[in-house]
């Protein structure tokens, strides 16, 4: 009888044994885990050379961390024109100018040969006594002619602009704070433009175009229903 409890006996005992050296493995895993952590925070922290280049231009996402570009002068303009939303927010748009340029907001991936991005500049201002919501309303158009052929289906057409135009997909930047306005600021999860502060916006197209693409081929209009209520581009001039 005794000897056939013996081996569930041993049994246990390997279990036992089995379970002692996986909870040292698992205790061993463990520190290495939080050491890795803890290496993982070292590279982030800030001061790290994980942190982003203080030179390259902030995005909306970074509303209130200070950036946004440095202060600068007003630059020349077109003449100004003033979009009023269905919310209330008033602001007054004037375009500065227009190019191309294989980085046109801080590094990014080379285009390939033969092509560049198009962008250009405008100046942003709340024109009201009180915050509004920070918001692009501009949208860079260029010939469809002039984008290579396998973008040209990216390429889209928009009510109230000539048919020979179309818009890249894109992204906006405030590269300046005209005579040191304050950034914007988070407000309950919005950022806000504060009053009267106007800034420098930089639109660049994420596509290629063609290198020959001219300063004189671009475009700047406001077509989103949001500012133009008749569908119809409102286009700013260049000085």
């Amino acid at each position: 009888m005794s000897n056939s409890h013996q081996p569930r006996r041993s049994h246990r005992r390997r279990k036992k044994s089995n379970a002692g050296r996986i909870g040292i493995a698992g205790a061993l895993t463990g520190a290495v885990g939080i050491a890795a952590v803890a290496a993982g925070i070292a590279v982030l922290r800030p001061g790290g050379d994980s942190a982003a280049d203080p030179a390259r231009p902030a995005s909306a996402g970074q509303a209130g961390t200070g950036g946004h570009g440095p202060s600068a002068a007003a630059p020349k303009t077109g003449a100004p024109v003033d979009f009023m939303t269905p919310e209330g927010y008033g602001y007054s748009l004037a375009a500065v100018k227009a190019g191309t340029d294989k980085q046109p907001l801080g590094a990014t991936k080379a285009p390939p040969s033969g092509t560049t991005y198009a962008y250009a500049d405008y100046v942003l201002t709340n024109s009201q006594r009180r915050p509004v919501l920070l918001d692009y309303p501009a949208d860079l158009f260029l010939p469809k002619a002039q984008v290579p052929e396998d973008a040209r289906e990216r390429c889209m057409p928009q009510p109230g602009i000539p048919d020979d135009m179309c818009t890249l997909p894109n992204h906006s930047e405030i590269t300046a704070r005209i005579d040191g306005a304050k950034p914007p600021a988070d407000e309950n999860g919005s950022t806000m433009i504060p009053a009267g502060a106007s800034y420098v916006v930089r639109i660049a197209t994420d596509l290629p175009v063609d290198a020959g693409l001219s300063a004189d081929d671009l475009r700047l209009y406001v077509w989103n229903a949001r500012f133009t209520s008749d569908r119809k581009g409102i286009r700013l001039t260049f000085p």
